[in-house]
């Protein structure tokens, strides 16, 4: 898909309030009363679940076929590879489309399921799959036990929503939170966060984008959180300086569905709308010769780098300009996109030594868009709100008291291999640092790209990020994307003033 562009109106004429009935989509989700992965790491484990008759399921859990990659793949494959993937990516979103529209059916009859939802897509993957093994095969080593991450199986949404009418909820330190209500049971239209439209068969939850999510318990008030905010202790030697990077709030409203880094040259590769900060070139197609070229938001023109991340929308019943479009609407991602009030673009150093400059083209991905289905093991986006930001959460979205504004937190991977600027899944050539802020074995130090998103938003539980539709809208779902496009002079400009404590942009 191409890139979308608007006008948006400022916040102050966006003001609505966050209980409206959301107009668009189909039904809330389905009360959930089977037990839930997400947390636990994947929930497939070679075969489909059992359904019985009655059991409630809400989405469609596949592994990370990424995951499965050699660490070193042959660089003539790379691009059938990347192909596959996202052709994968666009199967499971078709076979949640078909599980949506028929989701009471499926609970009547297990059976369906299998047989019209997860045989076919176990089929198409297993395709993909073999696909992949033999185009790495041609100039590597074939790839061992792939094969087994074909199945997919039908889940839960974890949240504890089980379909009754109390508002109280807890929070993740068993802290009780105040809900804001769910459907009155009759026509579905409820007034929890992002009110779906129902369809009649009393799922009236709350749930809103399109009926996919956000639920209720998606939501903490962020007054119930205590401060968990730790860091590593700065040790001496430690590079104490930043680089700042002023690039705007993307007011000029360029979106698009695309994700360059994990499916380069597919159109809607990541099924849901990215704002675009920064370098303005970046689509589906571009290189990094049309990204060098490519005009940049930034203040400091010598930093052509791409910033991006999933938009926030605002469930308020007013149609965007997507709703009808690929990542938009025909991706049930619903609602009135947000323009963050602030961005900040901050790179840090180690708290145990200098740090080495980036290679130019670098791609970084922080958090993991599919982190409801695989586990948190690389969610790493951080929730809260002005004023509280010493309480971060992962796994809900925060309720922030009046005044306060809502806060996305991206750290980026602070250590490279020195060798690659990208890797198979986009995450081995890069790591974090452990707790006490150092590098594993054969990593370097590299400034650390600390990014702050603000929105102003109606107080409530009325927002939700874009996302892949089976990943139903969760907060841990959230990631950002970063390639590195800064002019060689200024990236040895930011590693001398980050290693000799200064304070530059």
């Amino acid at each position: 898909m191409g890139r979308t562009t608007r006008r948006r109106s400022k916040l102050a004429n966006r003001a609505i309030i966050s209980t409206v009935a959301l107009i668009l989509g189909g039904g809330g989700l389905v009360a959930v009363n089977v037990t839930a992965s997400a947390g636990e790491g994947r929930s497939d484990q070679g075969q489909p679940r059992n359904l019985n008759a009655g059991q409630q399921v809400s989405t469609i859990d596949c592994p990370e076929v990424a995951n499965g990659l050699p660490r070193e793949m042959p660089g003539q494959a790379r691009a059938e590879v990347d192909r596959e993937l996202a052709a994968m990516d666009t199967q499971i979103t078709d076979a949640y489309q078909r599980f949506a529209e028929r989701r009471d059916q499926v609970q009547r009859d297990p059976q369906l399921a299998d047989k019209e939802i997860l045989s076919p897509l176990q089929d198409d993957r297993q395709q993909s799959i073999d696909r992949i093994v033999t185009a790495i095969d041609r100039s590597g080593a074939r790839p061992q036990g792939m094969e087994s991450m074909a199945s997919c199986t039908l889940r839960a949404d974890d949240s504890g929503d089980d379909g009754d009418n109390d508002d109280d909820d807890s929070d993740e330190n068993n802290n009780p939170v105040k809900g804001k209500g769910k459907g009155n049971g009759n026509n579905g239209n409820g007034n929890g966060p992002g009110s779906g439209n129902g369809n009649g068969n009393g799922n009236g939850q709350g749930s809103g984008q399109g009926g996919n999510g956000p639920v209720r318990s998606d939501f903490v008030d962020i007054k119930s959180i205590r401060p968990n905010v730790q860091k590593a202790q700065q040790r001496q030697g430690a590079s104490r300086g930043t680089f700042t990077s002023s690039c705007g709030v993307n007011a000029n409203g360029l979106f698009n569905s695309d994700n360059v880094i994990v499916a380069p040259g597919v159109s809607n590769g990541a099924h849901h709308m990215h704002d675009y900060i920064g370098n303005q070139a970046n689509n589906a197609f571009a290189s990094n010769d049309s990204l060098a070229r490519g005009r940049t938001t930034c203040s400091n023109r010598g930093d052509k780098s791409t910033y991006y991340w999933p938009v926030l929308r605002v469930q308020n019943g007013r149609d965007e300009t997507d709703a009808n479009a690929p990542g938009g609407g025909e991706d049930q991602n619903v609602g009135e996109i947000q323009t963050p009030t602030q961005v900040s673009l901050t790179f840090v150093g180690s708290p145990v030594g200098k740090v080495t400059a980036m290679p130019r083209f670098l791609r970084i991905i922080t958090g993991d868009a599919k982190a409801f289905a695989n586990g948190p093991g690389n969610a790493n986006a951080s929730w809260s709100c002005t004023g509280f930001e010493e309480r971060q959460l992962k796994d809900k979205y925060p309720i922030c008291p009046r005044g306060s504004q809502v806060v996305r937190t991206f750290k980026f991977q602070s250590c490279w291999d020195g060798r690659n600027t990208d890797s198979a899944n986009h995450r081995t050539h890069v790591a974090f640092a452990d707790r006490n802020g150092r590098c594993g074995k054969g990593f370097r130090a590299i400034p650390q790209l600390v990014q702050r998103v603000v929105y102003k938003v109606p107080p409530g539980p009325g927002f939700a990020v874009d996302s892949f539709p089976e990943q139903l809208h969760k907060p841990v779902t959230d990631h950002g994307d970063f390639i590195n496009v800064f002019d060689r002079q200024v990236m040895n400009r930011m590693v001398s003033c980050i290693n000799s404590g200064d304070r530059c942009r």
